[in-house]
């Protein structure tokens, strides 16, 4: 699996700033757009009653004003990524999507 660390860069570098928070506390101001995300679960396949891989699952929400906004496209690009909902609170718009990485 590869390290978390990639997985922010790689969030940084598609939606173009450092706007991007892992599992920020309440006490953090976030800047918009941004992206958010949180591991979420981790998928273990099995054989022979033993756990031969696994994969962490990251629940990955693109805040933006912008309802037209493009970064969840790019979001929804990457491999194993599947969209799971959207919705608007206090006029931000929320995509959020399943990733596993």
């Amino acid at each position: 699996m590869p390290p978390r660390s990639e997985l922010q860069t790689l969030f940084e570098s598609l939606i173009g700033t450092g706007n991007v928070y892992f599992q920020p506390p309440s006490s953090v101001r976030m800047a918009y757009p941004c992206i958010v995300y949180e591991r979420s679960n981790i998928q273990t396949k099995f054989a022979d009653n033993l756990p031969y891989s696994n994969a962490k699952q990251y629940r990955v929400t693109v805040i933006d004003k912008d309802p037209d906004s493009i970064i969840p496209d790019e979001i929804l690009k990457l491999p194993k990524c599947v969209f799971d909902r959207h919705y608007n609170t206090e006029n931000l718009n929320h995509d959020v999507f399943i990733l596993f990485f």
